[in-house]
């Protein structure tokens, strides 16, 4: 019990560590529920090294969690040096609590043989909500996320989201010969496509917002009205056409989604000839957004 004294651990490593364990046993859950009790039965591959297993699986009746394990086992040792050591143990951890679940706890309960284009679905929702879990405590399942991770430390030029993309692409459409159907690419599409939206909305949805540009010559009244309608504050920039060389004000007001139409109908309520832009936020830190002292979502 040494291992685990107060000499060792602050109460706040421990409910760290704590909490780390709790999202990676209901992580891994989720992602076999995705993986096992939807996806192994439909006919189809998602994308990374859950549908490389997925298609052995079919092919040899390997076991799915010990074949990613495997898989992952060079993937480690290649990116150990990229990655860092912190996230490559906390995810060897995820991946062998994955792995349990996958070999062990899921095998004794029923798969669902159903209709394909619902498993696709069910697959994406379960295991993006898993991964989502997994991401947001720093940890990863390993497969193509270190492969990635890899592929852009020796080529920086190219993008993650298409590096990820093209890999996934290629296991997806594997599935085509080795199921024999053609269906198996658009459901596997279809998989990886929720589970990408899943993730991003269990991430960012609930803090994502609006970021509203306004190019103005009556910024300081705009604020004001934005103020007094929505209860957001503003940024003000001086800034001058380029063409006209006109004085004008840029002002920027960041808010939820909700508030993005009356933050645009007072802005234009102030200067009808003001122009607006309304952007994506992923993340919005600060008064009255996320706290940015919140340690919840540990990259």
């Amino acid at each position: 019990m040494k291992f685990f004294s107060s000499t060792h651990y602050t109460p706040q490593q421990l409910q760290n560590i704590a909490i780390d364990l709790f999202c990676d046993v209901l992580g891994s859950i989720l992602s076999a529920i995705g993986i096992y009790t939807f996806a192994k039965l439909a006919s189809f591959a998602p994308g990374g090294i859950s549908g490389v297993a997925l298609i052995l699986n079919h092919l040899w009746n390997l076991p799915i969690g010990t074949t990613s394990l495997v898989i992952n086992i060079p993937l480690i040792l290649l990116s150990y040096r990229i990655v860092g050591r912190k996230f490559m143990i906390k995810s060897i951890r995820t991946i062998l609590i994955n792995t349990f679940f996958l070999d062990f706890v899921f095998p004794l309960t029923p798969a669902y043989d159903g209709n394909p284009m619902l498993a696709a679905l069910f697959s994406g929702v379960f295991f993006g909500c898993g991964l989502a879990l997994i991401y947001m405590r720093g940890s990863s399942t390993g497969g193509t996320d270190f492969l990635t991770m890899s592929i852009k430390a020796l080529h920086p030029h190219l993008s993650i989201g298409a590096v990820t993309m093209a890999i996934d692409l290629v296991i997806i459409l594997i599935g085509w010969p080795v199921y024999g159907n053609p269906d198996a690419v658009l459901y596997g599409l279809i998989s990886t496509f929720v589970t990408s939206t899943v993730i991003d909305k269990i991430m960012y949805g609930t803090s994502a917002g609006k970021l509203a540009i306004i190019i103005t010559t009556q910024g300081p009244a705009m604020a004001t009205h934005i103020d007094e309608v929505c209860a957001r504050g503003s940024t003000l920039i001086r800034a001058k056409g380029s063409y006209t060389t006109t004085e004008r004000q840029v002002l920027l007001c960041a808010c939820s989604k909700a508030e993005a139409y009356k933050v645009r109908r007072a802005a234009h309520q102030t200067d009808p000839d003001a122009f607006v832009m309304i952007t994506e936020t992923s993340e919005v830190f600060g008064e009255g957004f996320i706290d940015p002292t919140d340690n919840v979502k540990i990259q």
